[in-house]
């Protein structure tokens, strides 16, 4: 399946794609895709309805993210290793943890704002994947097995502020509007094998990310079970899983950084494609 949110922003309806790319409204069903609507028991509800008796969501509907009521936007850092070289940086022994503000959480076609002072506007095209059921101290094993589904994430990011003024790397990652999530959640049952899956990125029509999820320092099993060590992971939480090269830092021997009113293309195959236009925020 493929479930996703609608509507204006703040005021989003649960819905699903059908068979025909239609959105389907999924509010008389359940309040919302997050919490225990991601468990093996609510997806299967949602399951054995036949879209076909779901009303129709208005036509030219805006996808907001395509999950709610999320608790934790969990991030990982160079986990491509040819990423890792290009930002000049080791490749991990174990992987590195950052967090974004759920505040940064946007539609996944919603303008990117460019923050004050920003300098060095960067993109990161990135699979993600929302938990199920609670995962602590899970094995690689059955790590997968908290796992709802699979999406599409732009982990915008702000450089200048990420590596140049301080502290941790959240400053420059948490920026609202710095978390385009969706279209939509694919759940797990669709995606056979998450470790083969193509991602890309564009600017203004030019290619500059061209990867695959097999490329991965630490698979999606792997961080998972990772991670439930490090905290409990609840229903809801996306964990976003890293980054392939060709992002605007790693340009050489100028980098490149996105300027207000460019146009950010991505997309992973299977799980959809976001289009996002940059704007000053003032």
């Amino acid at each position: 399946m493929k479930l996703l949110r609608f509507g204006p922003s703040g005021a989003e309806k649960p819905g699903l794609l059908d068979a025909q790319g239609q959105i389907r409204d999924l509010s008389g069903v359940v309040d919302d895709i997050a919490g225990d609507v991601l468990s093996a028991d609510g997806l299967a509800k949602i399951a054995a309805i036949d879209p076909a008796t779901l009303p129709l969501a208005p036509a030219g509907s805006r996808y907001g993210p395509c999950v709610g009521r999320v608790g934790k936007f969990i991030c990982i850092g160079l986990n491509y290793a040819d990423h890792a070289a290009e930002s000049g940086l080791p490749v991990p022994d174990e992987p590195v943890l950052f967090m974004k503000a759920t505040s940064a959480i946007v539609g996944p076609n919603d303008e990117v704002l460019k923050p004050r002072g920003s300098t060095k506007l960067d993109w990161e095209v990135e699979l993600g994947l929302v938990i199920g059921k609670k995962a602590s101290y899970v094995s690689e094993a059955e790590a997968l097995d908290y796992v709802a589904g699979f999406c599409t994430i732009n982990d915008v990011s702000e450089r200048n502020f990420q590596t140049e003024r301080g502290g941790t790397w959240d400053k420059g990652k948490g920026c609202d509007t710095f978390g385009p999530t969706g279209p939509w959640m694919v759940t797990r049952d669709e995606v056979p094998d998450p470790q083969q899956l193509d991602l890309w990125l564009e600017v203004d029509g030019h290619r500059y990310q061209n990867g695959n999820t097999r490329t991965m320092v630490f698979g999606v099993a792997q961080l998972v079970a990772y991670l439930s060590r490090c905290m409990s992971l609840q229903p809801g939480d996306v964990i976003s899983t890293g980054t392939p090269p060709g992002v605007g830092l790693g340009i050489k021997p100028n980098p490149i950084y996105r300027k207000p009113g460019q146009t950010m293309r991505l997309g992973i195959a299977g799980l959809g494609e976001q289009l996002q236009r940059t704007v000053s925020a003032g």
